[in-house]
């Protein structure tokens, strides 16, 4: 009879290992690029279970260009690309749950706050702010964000 019960305990905790590494291999199968072009070397974003890890957004034009040298439209067309990638993958900008602000000039950032005060969700995500010594394109600014699906 113990070894019977020994043999079924065995038999659970054996069942219970496969499917925790099914899971988890499963968990990684899901993620899923958004974004991608052939030829750069990463993702405008990456869901990985229930969160989405979107890359730097710049915001440029139509065109793929920095426009201007305001801080104002460039958060704008920013805050605007990461709300593009945040729909693509599936997820509401209510999601974000951290961003970093990158900028080459902390002089900009009261400017950059009123505009992000307008276009991010309340309850606001956590946030760093990070000075940088520059950016691809000339930009001033770049957002990055990590969203959960609750």
């Amino acid at each position: 009879m113990k070894n019977n019960y020994l043999q079924t305990a065995t038999r659970g905790l054996v069942f219970t290992a496969l499917m925790t590494f099914v899971a988890a291999g499963s968990a990684f199968a899901q993620n899923r690029a958004i974004g991608f072009t052939p030829g750069m070397p990463f993702s405008e974003g990456v869901v990985a279970g229930n969160t989405l890890y979107v890359a730097g957004q710049q915001g440029p034009d139509s065109h793929g260009k920095v426009t201007g040298t305001d801080i104002t439209l460039q958060t704008t067309n920013a805050i605007a690309a990461v709300k593009k990638v945040v729909e693509q993958a599936g997820f509401k900008m209510a999601d974000i749950a951290s961003v970093t602000v990158y900028v080459t000039d902390l002089n900009d950032v009261p400017q950059m706050n009123e505009v992000y005060k307008k276009l991010m969700p309340n309850p606001k995500p956590a946030r760093a702010t990070v000075q940088v010594a520059g950016l691809i394109g000339g930009a001033k600014i770049e957002i990055s964000a990590i969203a959960v699906k609750h």
